[in-house]
């Protein structure tokens, strides 16, 4: 891969010739909007029982039989808090014709909406023959930031992209190439560090979770933009997780493919900043490794000493997530950035505590959380704090090491995962961890099942203000 670019369905259309006119419609105003319309038109909207739920639509024809118009609904107030991007989920419905919007009350929703319409268009064709059908276009609205839209759109196909990619094609090698595609497209500068030299660089518990594999590990080092505060974002990248000798059970191990979406969407919000020409000193490190099994896997029982100098206990090979995190966190924390961002697919305990659907986070910095959740619920990419709690630190201090990397007992998983991370960010003054999952379970609005970012708007929206941009 050399560049990425997001595929024409997830870009506004050019004006060129007749476009259709679409109406947003709540159920509010389904009365008042109706009265004004054309008799013909409304005749057609009582006849087909429009009435401006949540996502359904109503193609009202003209004389001849063509489309004259389409109305979409939005539901009630209540509806919307349920549903995200109901213009994206009915532009399936739509055929491949030109658009432009005629009509929305609620203006508080347009960007939501119009971005909806735009993830709607990202379709996963690598592998399917013949590829989808083709879809509708929309000409951008006045007043609208096209370039936002399109950027944020463009960083959520790469990252849906990089997650649904099966490991047969998406090991540290291609997850490497996707990296230097990404840095070549905004003229980033890029280290890489590979198999054995990972341990004469000092990264040794990447090279140590990577080394049975026959795809060699790897270190990979972006930097872009020279003025501004440093943001540096670091991405777990395991590209494909057996659970190492503590061999995960097969139906635990069928979705491994997405163990590296933290990598993925750290590299989405990598590209949304870029595009956006944001004023920052810009880094985004991935520990990039497949776990598997061999004679040189890591046992139970282990002790490797990272590269922070702490001892870690390998106590169960499948926490190998926190491990390559933990020397890439180390590095990024020796050049202390004024923000520092982790993502990772790391626990089931998170999944427990939140689902799918919310992004649960970590931070000692009141502020920051506080701007991360209000966006979130602004820009409806769900996200929730949860606590370091510090009474849980003596759970993750073995025996016979600094550190515990699977501590016993079974609970509070995703609190002590995020407690692990922390030791190994000490002089970065603001650090907020992200424990996601990465995948949707089933398709939605503008989400088709499969790879998802999660939390990368969330922090689009809330980093400008965190970093006084």
């Amino acid at each position: 891969m050399t560049e990425f670019t997001a595929p024409p369905t997830m870009r506004f259309a050019v004006p060129n010739g007749r476009t259709i006119p679409l109406h947003l419609v709540t159920k509010d105003e389904l009365a008042s909007w109706t009265e004004m319309q054309p008799g013909r038109m409304r005749a057609w909207l009582d006849a087909t029982g429009f009435n401006a739920a949540s996502g359904t639509t109503a193609l009202v024809p003209d004389p001849d039989g063509n489309l004259a118009a389409v109305a979409v609904g939005l539901g009630s107030d209540t509806d919307r808090q349920r549903t995200r991007f109901c213009l994206g989920g009915a532009r399936a419905k739509l055929p491949a014709a030109t658009f432009h919007l005629e009509h929305l009350s609620a203006q508080s929703t347009l960007d939501e909406e119009l971005l909806g319409w735009l993830l709607a268009g990202y379709r996963f064709d690598r592998f399917r023959t013949p590829p989808s059908r083709p879809l509708a276009d929309m000409i951008a609205p006045k007043g609208v930031d096209v370039a936002r839209l399109e950027a944020i759109a463009a960083g959520e196909a790469l990252t849906r992209d990089l997650i649904t990619t099966p490991a047969s094609h998406m090991g540290p090698a291609e997850l490497e190439a996707a990296f230097v595609g990404l840095a070549n497209t905004f003229g980033a500068e890029l280290s890489i560090i590979r198999g054995d030299d990972l341990l004469e660089h000092n990264f040794p518990l990447v090279h140590t979770v990577g080394r049975a594999s026959d795809r060699s590990p790897r270190l990979l080092d972006m930097r872009w933009g020279t003025t501004g505060p440093q943001l540096t974002l670091v991405g777990k990248g395991v590209c494909f997780d057996t659970g190492g000798l503590n061999l995960k059970p097969g139906a635990s191990m069928g979705l491994m493919k997405k163990d590296m979406g933290g990598a993925a969407t750290v590299m989405g919000l990598a590209h949304m900043i870029m595009a956006q020409g944001w004023a920052v000193r810009l880094r985004v490190i991935i520990p990039a490794v497949e776990n598997s099994v061999s004679g040189n896997a890591m046992r139970p029982g282990d002790v490797i000493v990272s590269r922070k100098g702490l001892s870690v206990e390998i106590n169960n090979t499948d926490a190998e997530g926190r491990l390559v995190l933990a020397d890439a966190l180390a590095l990024a924390d020796e050049e202390p950035p004024d923000l520092m961002v982790c993502m990772a697919t790391l626990t089931g305990a998170a999944r427990v505590a939140v689902g799918p659907d919310i992004a649960p986070y970590f931070t000692r910095d009141r502020a920051l959380s506080d701007a991360i959740l209000r966006s979130g619920d602004a820009v409806r990419d769900p996200v929730w704090p949860l606590p370091l709690h510090p009474g849980y630190e003596t759970k993750i201090q073995p025996s016979i090491a600094d550190l515990d990397n699977a501590p016993a007992g079974g609970m509070a998983g995703a609190i002590t995962a995020a407690l692990f991370l922390h030791r190994f960010v000490e002089h970065t003054p603001r650090f907020v961890h992200f424990d996601i999952y990465g995948y949707q379970p089933s398709a939605a609005p503008a989400r088709p099942k499969g790879g998802i970012g999660q939390a990368a708007r969330a922090l689009f929206d809330a980093l400008p203000a965190a970093l006084d941009l």
